[in-house]
């Protein structure tokens, strides 16, 4: 049962950074610099919002790469790596849902895609470097902020604002993804290039994480 709790609160979790995430560009567009700081910070506060309800049930991964880096730092099981992906990208799927539902009503997506990624004009190669830059910067510092206890209180905002300075950077260039749920969840009902593009959004947050944890392994401070 406490497992089933943990996956429901991932799948709420990245549903709401979906929805809220997406959301934003898709009412606001991404062409300018304000619209870009906006987008940025709604993604950022949508973690620290989710940080503070559901950190202490699942611990707000809702994240893929995020659960992969937990995994390879042994703070999560097999199992619950399996759980939390699937509960995250059902919950990423449902804000892509709810997202399409309110364009429907008839509201312009200023992204004209639901906020999904792209490639833009770096190719498939340099969107590849560029995420697993980004993922790489995004897992390290959450595996330092959560890694002590002390910085507990803080470790929500040290987050969320880590996701916002990555997203400032890479919206740019990529939309930011950063997160395989996030991507797969709005590109299965925009379509398109959006879609067939999707698997660059799964790899390279994966490969970013991976790298992140083990450096972080080798990095951090021996246990007194």
């Amino acid at each position: 049962m406490a497992n089933i709790k943990k996956y429901i609160a991932e799948l709420i979790g990245t549903m709401i950074l979906t929805f809220m995430g997406c959301g934003s560009a898709v009412l606001l567009g991404c062409n300018d610099n304000g619209g870009r700081l906006a987008v940025a910070l709604t993604f950022g506060l949508s973690i620290v919002a989710t940080a503070y309800v559901i950190g202490n049930i699942s611990g707000c991964h809702i994240n893929p790469a995020v659960s992969l880096a937990m995994l390879i730092s042994k703070k999560i099981s097999v199992i619950d790596f399996v759980g939390y992906v699937i509960s995250q990208i059902i919950g990423a799927i449902i804000g892509g849902a709810l997202l399409k539902m309110i364009v429907a009503f008839g509201v312009t997506d200023q992204t004209g895609g639901l906020g999904t990624n792209g490639i833009g004009n770096i190719g498939i190669g340099g969107a590849l470097v560029v995420e697993i830059i980004l993922t790489f910067i995004f897992v390290f510092a959450i595996l330092g902020v959560t890694s002590d206890e002390s910085k507990g209180g803080v470790a929500g905002i040290v987050i969320g604002l880590t996701l916002a300075f990555v997203h400032i950077v890479g919206i740019p260039l990529t939309g930011t993804s950063v997160n395989p749920a996030r991507s797969i969840g709005p590109a299965l009902f925009a379509g398109g290039d959006a879609l067939s593009h999707v698997w660059i959004f799964i790899l390279a947050p994966l490969v970013g994480a991976a790298i992140a944890a083990i450096v972080y392994k080798v990095l951090k401070p021996a246990k007194k």
